[in-house]
């Protein structure tokens, strides 16, 4: 029997890339949710177009306005429940990820909950160099979570992913912006999912990509995902889900 599984990219303003991405990810994967996180440069009209000519292949959400990278992800996860999907697959809609490459996370997602690509496991003849900042950051905050929640990450950030439904069903995940990855970690550490990492290449195409106002700052960024990371913490532990040997960062456990 087929396995059901949804490839799901979360899409703000990307009409250069938004038609070639699809034709692409139609070729791997049998049904695809585009979520429209409240477009302004044409994306709506033509996402609206590409669902009217393949419905029975194109599946589209429109946010009515911009509400973020976490809450695009969110609608697409409850798709995934309520359309009864074995699970879902989740790449970004501005080229830096290869569609070719949605079998081997759904191969991979037999023998784990979540599969998570990883820009630093293997490299690639052609791979970008990542700009200073957004390694420096990853690094700290990949690290960080390894410590605290026993992960053996390499990439905390990486938008391609494979989620089984069942790993969807008993997290929590509120986190609406691009700190909802650090969210995810302390959720899938307090269900105690299974976690695997498969080698995806480094591809950067937007080197001046913006985080949202004062997160375009380095240390600011990094600053407030502690702060999430934190907070994540704090609330699974309050509700028995991590023990307190689970540290905050202003706490000194042991």
């Amino acid at each position: 029997m087929k396995s059901r599984w949804l490839t799901a990219l979360p899409v703000f303003n990307e009409v250069n890339y938004v038609d070639d991405v699809l034709d692409q990810v139609l070729r791997y994967s049998d049904r695809v949710l585009v979520v429209n996180d409240g477009s302004s440069d044409g994306t709506t009209e033509k996402l609206d177009a590409r669902k009217a000519a393949q419905p029975e292949r194109i599946d589209v959400l429109h946010h009515p306005q911009n509400r973020g990278y976490g809450a695009a992800l969110q609608s697409a996860f409850q798709f995934t429940l309520d359309n009864n999907y074995e699970g879902v697959v989740t790449l970004d809609c501005d080229g830096q990820h290869q569609p070719h490459r949605i079998p081997r996370f759904i191969e991979a997602a037999r023998t784990a909950d979540i599969v998570s690509g990883s820009r630093y496991l293997k490299k690639y003849e052609g791979d970008d160099e990542p700009p200073a900042e957004r390694m420096f950051i990853n690094r700290r905050i990949t690290a960080d979570l390894n410590d605290r929640l026993g992960f053996s990450l390499t990439d905390a950030f990486c938008g391609f992913k494979a989620y089984r439904a069942d790993a969807l069903r008993v997290m929590r995940i509120t986190d609406e912006g691009y700190a909802m990855p650090l969210q995810l970690w302390v959720e899938a550490a307090a269900a105690r999912l299974s976690v695997v990492e498969v080698p995806v290449p480094l591809i950067y195409l937007d080197l001046d990509r913006s985080f949202g106002g004062s997160l375009d700052h380095a240390e600011t960024r990094l600053n407030y995902y502690n702060q999430v990371i934190d907070e994540a913490i704090e609330m699974v532990r309050s509700e028995g889900r991590l023990p307190d040997t689970v540290c905050l960062r202003t706490q000194s456990c042991g």
